[in-house]
Formats: structure tokens, sequence, C-alpha cells
């Protein structure tokens, strides 16, 4: 981008149903795009294995995750299977300012909360799963969760899978370079949009000056 055009950040919605393989979209997406950055949530849900505070999640206790919510510090939250999940406000705001883009890993409820907010700064798009025989077959491969939350997580990936019409992209997770490859390309369409890139008309009108026009 010119130097002389500047950018508003985007913040890069993905959700699916548990299993279906946005997180690890979402990782790949990271590893190769130093202009975006994860959105860390915060939780009251306990820790897994392998997971670290501040990196994956703000681990946090239900008095302090309320004490947000009361404050207007977050600006979206959820309960999911009885834990409580949520996005600080402040560093979004920051990193559409300063024009970095922010990658969210949230269900649909906290993308509608998201989207009355920041309605022109959201991109959302839903990931889901080549069949439902595939989606049980990663949720057991994971071996995070046990066989009751396995059980919940199927039942409620149908409401879940309901919602896809309020995202302005889909897609089906079938092989994930595919996927990958094709989130990458809607981000790059996005960060084009005319209505993100400031001080583009006096560049235009510039270069109008400049050939005569």
């Amino acid at each position: 981008m010119d130097p002389e055009i500047t950018r508003r950040g985007l913040l890069l919605v993905l959700s699916s149903p548990s299993g279906a393989g946005k997180t690890s979209i979402a990782r790949a997406l990271l590893d190769s795009d130093p202009n975006l950055s994860l959105s860390v949530s915060v939780t009251t849900r306990p820790m897994r294995a392998g997971e670290r505070d501040g990196v994956d999640y703000d681990f946090i206790g239900k008095a302090e995750f309320q004490s947000l919510v009361e404050r207007g510090a977050l600006i979206e939250h959820a309960e999911v299977f009885g834990n409580h999940y949520g996005t600080p406000r402040a560093p979004v705001e920051d990193a559409l300012t300063a024009g970095r883009d922010m990658l969210f890993d949230i269900d649909w409820q906290g993308t509608q909360q998201i989207s009355e907010g920041l309605t022109e700064d959201i991109v959302t798009v839903f990931v889901l799963p080549p069949s439902t025989d595939e989606l049980e077959k990663r949720l057991r491969g994971r071996a995070l969760d046990s066989e009751d939350v396995i059980r919940r997580r199927m039942a409620k990936s149908a409401d879940e899978m309901s919602h896809y019409r309020e995202y302005q992209y889909v897609l089906v997770n079938r092989a994930l370079d595919e996927s990958v490859y094709a989130v990458r390309a809607i981000l790059t369409a996005e960060r084009l949009k005319r209505r993100r890139q400031h001080g583009l008309v006096d560049f235009v009108n510039r270069l109008r000056r400049e050939s005569g026009g």
C-alpha cells in the first residue's frame, strides 16, 4: 500500500461448531501473517494441558469476569457449557486505530454482539464440517473432552450451524490447506476495500492533478 494511504484495522471472526476446524485455520493464518494477531479472550474455564495463560486465554475467576461485564470492559461475552468467555474492549479498539488486524475464534453469539457495535470493522466467516461423521471424528481425535461433553457438543452443533446465514462468508472445511487459502483470499480482499483506505481520496486527486485531469 502507498505510504500516503493508511488503513484502519479489521476484525476477522471465525466461527464454527466445535471440531469443525476453525482453530486450526486460525493458527495457520497467524503463523503466516505478521499483521494479524489473535484476540486473547478471558475465560473462567480451567486451563487445559498445553495452554498458556495470557497466550491462549486469560484465565480468571468468576468474580473478576462479572466485574469486567459490569464495567463494560468486554465487547462480547457468552456462557458455553457452564464456562464464561469474553473479549476485552481496549486491545481491540487500539488495534483498529493502529491499522492492525485481529482474529477472533468465537461463537455466533459473540459475533452478534461485536457486529452490533463494530459493523464496519468486522469480517465474519463461518466454517462448516464436511459431514457430521467427520465432525464427531475430529472431536474424539482431540481427546480434550469427556464422552458426555462430546455428546453435548454434537447435540449443540445443529443449532450452531443454523446461524451460517448471519455470516458474510461460509466455507466447508474439507482440507485445511484449501480452507486457509480461502480465508487468506477473503482477508486480502477485505483489506483492499475502499472504505478502509484512509487518504485514498487525496491520493487519487493528486494523481489526477499530476496527469492534467
